[in-house]
């Protein structure tokens, strides 16, 4: 006789079947990415300082000779004004946030190297010179290659970490911001591949004294700067374009210092030296209002969650 059953009474013969655990919202940043931002920051900081001084004590030092220390000097302040935002990338915590400033950091590293390769026979390594300045340009190009190795292993390994949902864009930009940025982005992209193609030709359109292998350098960090630019434009969210728009004021205000103290010797009346200053004022600006963004967003966020 069957026994009867209790239907309140839990089935044992049915199996639970666990709930698979859903993963955050973006790519998270992977451990590889965040300690090379930290060790290219160091980098920066300590080799942009030296390059930085010497310019501004008028001497110059480099991989590689320089008709005068301007050349140097900026790309010194370049280092100098991303280091606090490479520092800051490393408390990111998805690849959303971190890859407007990560794929300039990335161009800056691979353009530089092979600027050094190609003009490798006008290194002081191989032309000779001071024996510091022998030792700088052994150091720049082991440094370069290392860091070059590097990113690539991190970039690869971070494409291979599992994402989530697509992450949601909290604060966009807003409309008026666009077109500025869009003209300046444009403008050092531009420069900055004329300088790195062309620098035979393009190195006339500097307001100063440079050499190939100075206008090809500067030409990458020009259009790293655009990269940056274009690339907050594109992600069109003021928290994902934080460590961008941390790393414009700071460039700019290293940069303003340098062609400050050596400001006789750029040609300020010329068509460059006019344009140079809109385009420094103009990295200055679109950091300042972000931040100034930024901060609103913040704000307003927390005044609604009070409410």
């Amino acid at each position: 006789m069957a026994q009867p059953t209790d239907p309140a009474a839990p089935d044992p013969t049915s199996a639970v079947q666990p709930v698979p655990a859903v993963p955050p919202p973006g790519r998270p940043l992977s451990a590889g990415v965040a300690l090379l931002a930290v060790a290219v920051a160091v980098v920066n900081l300590t080799v942009g300082a030296v390059l930085t001084t010497v310019a501004l004590t008028g001497h110059v030092l480099g991989a590689w000779p320089s008709p005068e220390p301007l050349s140097p000097g900026l790309l010194g302040a370049a280092m100098l004004g991303t280091a606090p935002a490479l520092f800051a990338l490393a408390r990111a915590g998805t690849w959303q946030e971190a890859r407007t400033l990560v794929l300039p950091l990335a161009v800056v590293l691979a353009g530089l190297f092979a600027v050094s390769l190609a003009n490798a026979h006008r290194l002081y390594i191989a032309d000779g010179g001071p024996v510091v300045s022998v030792l700088f340009s052994l150091g720049w190009l082991f440094t370069l290659g290392l860091l070059c190795v590097a990113a690539a292993v991190c970039l690869a390994g971070q494409l291979r970490t599992r994402s989530g949902p697509p992450a949601p864009r909290t604060h966009p930009l807003p409309g008026w911001a666009k077109p500025p940025l869009a003209v300046l982005g444009s403008a050092w992209l531009g420069i900055g591949t004329g300088l790195l193609v062309r620098p035979g030709f393009w190195a006339g359109f500097v307001p100063w004294h440079t050499n190939r292998v100075d206008a090809q350098a500067l030409g990458v960090w020009a259009l790293a700067l655009g990269v940056g630019v274009l690339g907050s434009l594109a992600e069109d969210d003021l928290d994902r374009s934080r460590p961008a728009l941390l790393s414009l004021p700071g460039t700019a205000l290293a940069m303003a210092v340098v062609l400050a103290v050596r400001a006789s010797h750029v040609d300020w009346a010329s068509g460059p030296g006019l344009s140079l200053i809109v385009m420094v004022a103009g990295l200055l600006a679109a950091g300042a209002s972000g931040h100034v963004l930024v901060r609103g967003a913040a704000g307003g966020e927390a005044t609604g969650r009070a409410g």
